[in-house]
């Protein structure tokens, strides 16, 4: 009768993390793409009208960012800019560093300058969609990354956030066996960070048996240390062994400073799970002893280069979906060989890093 009623707990549980990820789901559209990229397009239902134009060396880009630092960050603006030296396009890089009134004015800037199109990594609704109002209005097409924005006629892209989170959380439950206490980094008001943060809740309800002992985070001009410092208190605030089981950082430059942390405290025993890769993620992932176990990213290359051919998409008149939604990929230690390796070569060791749909 026990066993029975704890299977039947089981299903219950199962049924409302699958109505959650279900809900998620409806959310965004039915389309999907890979680290490399792969994809699924879905168009939008009322298509905006833009003026067709020639792509030549005069074409202008406006890339306006509320941040670049940071390895993932960085390797975002070389695909951007990879992209456009191949076009042969004017690129023109814009970092906010985490300011929200310079977005804002950076937008109302490329405006002003005529520019041909528009594309924003991050930022907030609220402060964008006025200036992506008047840019549409105006005639400049726009593509925003990673952040919502409820305007008709723009192009979002994603690195589908409520898959980057459930892979992760599913790795990290299956390696602590659904069961421990854990630390929880997180920082709300980013739009991938609010949906990765629906699956940790709908996770923690999944797995009973694993407490939120501690929760911080913020997003400064130097996370990673910011992280670190903060980590360290905690550490000293739980120090004994089986105080803290693992720590989810749902992302890199909070599990970079996590890491750190964990290591120089001798604290080998708690494990650090995360979203997002770059090269120095890899190499902290490589390193003895490293708490690191696994990362589930897209790369952020790809986003960059993909971002810069949706919007001369868009100049050239052809017709682009409303959504592009990339496939992230879950990275483990085991996944990596004894040498270094870099984001070049991760697709020769993680087969699905490289996978593109026919």
């Amino acid at each position: 009768m026990n066993k029975f009623k704890r299977r039947l707990r089981r299903f219950f549980l199962m049924s409302a993390l699958l109505l959650t990820l279900a809900a998620c789901t409806n959310e965004q559209p039915s389309l999907t793409a890979t680290a490399a990229p792969k994809a699924k397009e879905t168009e939008t239902n009322k298509e905006i009208a833009f003026k067709a134009k020639k792509i030549d060396q005069n074409t202008k880009i406006a890339l306006i960012a509320e941040f670049t630092t940071g390895t993932h960050a960085s390797q975002y603006i070389t695909g951007a800019t990879k992209a456009a030296k191949k076009q042969g396009i004017q690129l023109m890089v814009s970092d906010a560093n985490n300011d929200q009134s310079k977005m804002a004015a950076y937008l109302d800037t490329a405006i002003n300058q005529n520019v041909d199109g528009i594309i924003i990594k991050h930022g907030r609704s609220e402060t964008l969609e006025p200036g992506v109002k008047r840019a549409i209005e105006k005639g400049i097409p726009v593509v925003a990354f990673d952040v919502e924005l409820n305007v008709e006629g723009v192009t979002t892209i994603d690195q589908d956030d409520y898959m980057l989170a459930l892979k992760g959380l599913k790795q990290m439950m299956q390696d602590i066996n659904g069961e421990g206490k854990i630390v929880y980094i997180f920082v709300g008001g980013f739009a991938p960070m609010e949906k990765r943060n629906v699956i940790y809740d709908a996770m923690l309800k999944r797995y009973p048996d694993v407490k939120e002992i501690a929760r911080f985070g913020n997003a400064t001009s130097n996370t990673s240390l910011d992280t670190q410092t903060k980590m360290e208190a905690i550490l000293k605030k739980y120090p004994n062994k089986g105080d803290i089981t693992a720590v989810w950082a749902p992302w890199d430059e909070f599990a970079k400073g996590a890491t750190r942390a964990i290591k120089e405290a001798g604290r080998d025993e708690i494990k650090v799970y995360g979203v997002d890769l770059s090269d120095e993620d890899l190499q902290m992932m490589q390193e003895k002893d490293s708490p690191w176990k696994a990362s589930t990213a897209v790369n952020p290359a790809s986003v960059g280069e993909k971002q810069v051919e949706l919007i001369l998409q868009k100049i050239s008149g052809e017709k682009i979906p409303r959504y592009y939604s990339f496939d992230p990929v879950l990275v483990t230690q085991e996944d990596l060989p004894g040498q270094s390796v870099n984001m070049d070569q991760l697709g020769s060791y993680v087969e699905e890093w490289n996978k593109q749909e026919e």
